[in-house]
């Protein structure tokens, strides 16, 4: 059996290993068109900021390691520009050469992966605007900013590169501005924790054009202007485009492939396309997304992998299936760590799910064990059935753990209620005896059992201030006086039953604290007496950082 694959970094060469693996005597060809294989796409930010100091260490394999572990010819510089499934070949050219031929195959595995979005706009062919997608990519860059000593950049674009790009590019003292056309960074977030991130953006100098398009470029010698909407212009010694990515699927079009969303590549749970003996796998390929079962492009190395392992079995006749992306990923922000998994809730409404959600603000480890910081945690789920579907949190430690477990949550179907089942491990360094995560179970299950009614941050702002509900601070003095909402009256929950003649029975209460646990204590205080009662999700440190940010972008 001879297998050419195209694309070797992710997908292609995690399929080509496993091929091997599977099959000692397969001749396996792969033609990458750079010229690097099996990198690692998400340390090209660090390699930037120094924080990877070696090029060499981008790669995880090189041709000449693969071909002495696994036999297998990967040929860099090669970019094959057609694929023939009449005659089952490949149309190659050498990028060294120049010259042109074709490979034949009996199984082709596409991997193109997706390229970045260059908008058409006047200007953007400058020698100063770069994108960063491969290693090739990166040394530009590094050159670059080792050769002009550029003192400000602009980042057009607020997600996972344009944020590791912003920290490293700042690390080297440089002055960042981040312009992002909708108002939040970091897409996956749901705005309201998307406000903690910004924070940490602004925090560490970075300057945030939230809500603001790009609309071209000037050069004006040694510097180059961004003109944004309204006529202002931001002015940097480079620029890096981070817009975004798109299936590269030339190849697929050219072979007559059946395509999905955004001109991407469809293929079924086997990795198969509509063409006999091609499979697809990585960016460029559509996928069902884990939790609604829709058509959906996700682009992250791990689910690539996977799918290359799901591709490779099957080229070699076997019986795998991929069943699905949820999305899981995580981001360092300078000190700060934001993860997310599944649906947001955005998302989740938008796909006509009825939903609610948990928001609790507890610490990463034990209280009483120095060093504890706390997360903003947030957990959304089906209302009637409490289905998982999705979760986001940020912080400063333990964020990582937290998140992977509630991924494996999502994919073994659990309820939100199940989360205070879980069995985690403990010890004061690294959590509590109720983990972050139980605590949100508990929560769920109080919402259950109807010992627990929330209210939101977007219904603040229509609480009426006329005396016809009570609106309760159950914070201490001190904490009251450093900050509260407009209209909300300060007893301490530990003087709430000394002091309940105050509130009137007759009375909707709406109750708040800096996190939610006292405000919940209270809650049930009241509730017991006869009074109807919600709690605020997420705490006043959490309705603190959103409004603060929500009034710096006028929202």
């Amino acid at each position: 059996m001879k297998v050419v694959i195209v694309g070797g970094v992710a997908g292609g060469a995690t399929a080509a290993a496993r091929i091997r693996r599977l099959d000692e005597n397969a001749e396996i060809i792969v033609f990458e068109r750079s010229g690097y294989v099996s990198y690692a796409n998400c340390g090209l930010p660090y390699y930037l900021g120094g924080v990877i100091e070696d090029e060499e260490e981008l790669s995880l394999q090189s041709p000449e390691s693969m071909y002495a572990r696994f036999r297998i010819d990967m040929r860099v510089r090669h970019e094959v520009t057609a694929v023939n499934p009449e005659r089952k070949t490949v149309s190659v050219k050498n990028l060294m050469t120049g010259e042109n031929f074709e490979e034949s195959y009996d199984k082709l595995l596409l991997s193109p992966g997706a390229k970045p979005v260059i908008p058409d706009l006047p200007g953007v062919d400058s020698k100063k605007i770069f994108t960063l997608r491969t290693v090739e990519d990166t040394l530009r860059i590094y050159s670059y900013i080792e050769m002009k000593k550029p003192a400000k950049a602009v980042i057009a674009g607020g997600g996972f590169i344009g944020l590791e790009v912003a920290e490293n590019l700042r690390d080297r003292g440089m002055d960042v501005t981040i312009v992002q056309r909708p108002k939040q960074l970091m897409n996956p977030f749901d705005y309201d924790m998307a406000a903690f991130i910004h924070g940490e953006v602004r925090r560490n100098g970075v300057k945030l054009a939230l809500g603001r398009n790009v609309e071209g470029f000037e050069e004006n010698g040694e510097e180059i202007s961004v003109l944004l909407d309204g006529g202002e212009k931001l002015q940097a010694d480079m620029v890096i485009l981070a817009i975004g990515v798109v299936p590269d699927s030339a190849l697929a079009e050219s072979a007559g492939l059946a395509r999905g969303i955004k001109g991407s590549i469809a293929v079924n749970e086997r990795m198969e396309t509509s063409v006999a003996d091609i499979y697809a796998v990585g960016d460029a390929v559509q996928v069902k997304h884990y939790v609604t079962g829709d058509d959906a492009l996700i682009a992250l190395a791990g689910p690539a992998n996977k799918q290359g392992r799901v591709a490779a079995d099957n080229i070699c006749g076997g019986s795998s299936i991929y069943k699905g992306s949820q999305g899981s990923s995580i981001i360092k922000i300078f000190s700060m760590t934001a993860a997310s998994t599944g649906l947001n809730e955005a998302n989740a409404k938008k796909a006509g799910l009825d939903v609610d959600k948990v928001i609790l603000s507890p610490m990463n480890h034990a209280g009483y064990y120095p060093g504890g910081s706390p997360m903003m945690m947030k957990v959304v789920f089906e209302k009637e059935t409490f289905r998982i579907l999705g979760a986001q949190i940020v912080g400063y430690g333990g964020v990582d753990k937290r998140i992977d477990v509630l991924s494996v949550a999502i994919h073994a179907g659990l309820k939100a209620t199940q989360l205070k089942d879980l069995e985690l491990a403990y010890a004061p360094p690294f959590s509590s005896a109720k983990d972050p995560v139980n605590m949100a179970g508990f929560m769920a299950e109080n919402i259950e059992k109807g010992l627990l009614k929330q209210w939101y941050l977007e219904e603040e702002s229509q609480l009426p201030r006329d005396g016809s509900v009570t609106l309760l601070d159950a914070r201490t003095g001190e904490e009251y006086q450093m900050g509260h909402i407009s209209g909300f009256k300060n007893i301490p929950v530990d003087e709430l039953r000394e002091r309940i003649d105050e509130i009137d029975p007759g009375k909707p209460v709406y109750v708040i604290c800096e996190s939610g646990v006292r405000s919940y204590v209270a809650s049930r205080i009241l509730a017991e007496k006869g009074f109807e009662t919600y709690n605020f999700t997420g705490g006043y440190r959490y309705y603190a950082v959103v409004s603060a940010d929500r009034k710096m972008l006028s929202i």
